[in-house]
């Protein structure tokens, strides 16, 4: 039970009829939810609206209605009816008053950029959980809270579950967590509520601009600075050509972090680390930290995601010697994951998805100089095909043999996708195999792999399924690898 009136002791709104007297037994968003004695926030959403179903909300013994609009509820009477500009913002503080204001007993890091959040989420907890914080996190793959994850549907989950997984960490024994926040997250204000002690710029390009998500480039950089408005410490990749635009009206302090002379934490004579079965890259911090260092993944991106997480890491206050040793053993599940199989190539996964990443993901490798650069992927049924087509051309132009495969063929036909990344495929030079079923076209890479390769696996990361007419099945490249060379060593094959 909670007491109405703490509940809505931080908003700005008023009585439409009823008071704040009485307790509610439970906080409910979802219509479909509805239970005696709950209170009820409607909200406006692109294909519903709760303020549909506030005399629904009634008839089931709801004793608080929060609305940001007028309502009809029939004939129903004295029914406390509370009236505020925007009922998602109104969601956020009920949410943090109903499980007493979790993220007030945490140290909250908030992470916002297009490219980098979730390798560079993981880097912080790891970083201060080496350092002796107990970290949660929250982002694309989930809530994670003492090695138990919780899937989540959102980067960004709605702000009651955000709260309620604050609570959870704080019962825990948790003193801080790190987000994922993205540009959503903002724009419907499921972050508000949260006393940011960090907010991270990591870099900013179009994406997420259509009609359910941003109008515009504009509005979603200007959703991505709303985190610098809730935060009191502001840490920005002063490299990105976004930066001055997304800072400038920052409320908090600001740091940043990059190659240039003015970042306050800089990188500088990068050097590539590449043997077989590994790439790393190292190079020489200064500013508020003065160190070299070596970093278990490859690519200048990795250097940036790098040197946010020991941004952060300085602001805790973790010694310079601590952010070396965890900076050198860092891998994140599904991000440029090295995979131990052979010493004659590397064999790695990642999450990239989509053109953009792709490309980026195979520009790095390249830089390498690997004897044959190996893309194998495959793309999303029931999305978009000018990705297939994309992708199918990044991997023709960048990668010197692809093996297409199946992904989450969704409701449509595995073979239909593929052969629409062939289409993408032929607009290029670039040498191809198609092999529908997943484990076959990997034990095809490794079996075929040569001295020198770097082979990646792109698209299915840290995901651990396979979708197929609206079924999740259970597969996970790791052991899909363990399986392949289990089988390639009973007949007698090495790798």
């Amino acid at each position: 039970m909670k007491n109405i009136h703490e509940l809505l002791a931080r908003l700005d709104g008023q009585f439409v009829s009823g008071s704040d007297a009485g307790e509610i037994t439970e906080l409910v968003y979802d219509s479909r939810k509805l239970t005696p004695g709950c209170a009820f926030v409607a909200l406006s959403g692109a294909s519903f609206d709760g303020h549909d179903f506030c005399k629904e909300a009634v008839e089931k013994g709801a004793k608080l209605i929060v609305v940001e609009k007028d309502v009809d509820l029939g004939d129903a009477q004295d029914v406390n009816v509370y009236r505020v500009a925007d009922t998602r913002v109104a969601l956020a503080e009920i949410s943090a008053a109903y499980f007493d204001y979790p993220a007030e007993k945490l140290r909250v890091i908030g992470i916002t950029g297009t490219k980098g959040k979730t390798t560079t989420t993981f880097m912080i907890k790891a970083i201060l959980e080496d350092a002796g914080h107990d970290v949660g996190l929250i982002g694309t793959i989930g809530t994670l809270i003492h090695g138990e994850m919780t899937p989540s549907g959102n980067t960004t989950p709605e702000s009651y579950v955000i709260q309620q997984a604050f609570r959870q960490m704080v019962d825990a024994g948790c003193d801080s967590c790190v987000m994922e926040v993205s540009s959503q997250g903002l724009k419907m204000h499921r972050v508000a509520a949260i006393p940011f002690e960090v907010g991270v710029f990591t870099n900013l390009s179009p994406d997420h601009i259509g009609p359910n998500e941003h109008a515009s480039f504009e509005e979603y950089l200007a959703c991505k600075a709303m985190l610098f408005h809730l935060c009191k410490v502001g840490i920005f990749n002063g490299d990105d050509p976004n930066f001055k635009e997304i800072s400038k009206n920052a409320t908090c302090e600001i740091r940043t972090y990059g190659m240039e002379d003015s970042d306050d934490l800089r990188a500088s004579n990068l050097t590539l680390e590449h043997e077989p079965g590994y790439l790393g890259i190292a190079f020489d911090l200064t500013g508020r930290i003065n160190a070299r260092v070596d970093v278990d993944q490859p690519g200048r991106f990795s250097v940036y995601n790098a040197l946010c997480a020991a941004a952060v890491a300085e602001h805790f206050g973790v010694s310079t010697e601590d952010i070396k040793k965890a900076l050198h053993t860092i891998q994140v599940k599904g991000r440029i994951e090295l995979i131990p199989v052979s010493k004659r190539f590397t064999l790695m996964i990642d999450y990239a998805h989509n053109a953009v990443a792709l490309e980026s993901l195979l520009s790095t490798l390249r830089e390498y100089h690997p004897k044959r650069l190996v893309s194998l992927f495959g793309c999303g049924g029931n999305r978009s095909k000018l990705r297939r087509f994309e992708m199918g051309e990044v991997s023709g132009k960048l990668a010197d043999f692809t093996i297409i495969t199946s992904d989450n063929p969704r409701f449509e036909e595995p073979a239909d996708i593929m052969n629409d990344i062939e289409t993408g495929m032929k607009k290029t030079d670039g040498k191809y195999i198609k092999i529908q079923d997943r484990k076959e076209a990997i034990r095809y890479a490794i079996e075929n792999g040569q001295e020198g390769d770097v082979i990646i696996l792109a698209g299915k990361g840290h995901e651990d399924y396979q979708e197929i007419r609206g079924v999740k099945h259970h597969m996970d490249e790791r052991e899909l690898i363990r399986e392949v060379l289990e089988e390639l060593k009973a007949e007698g094959k090495t790798v």
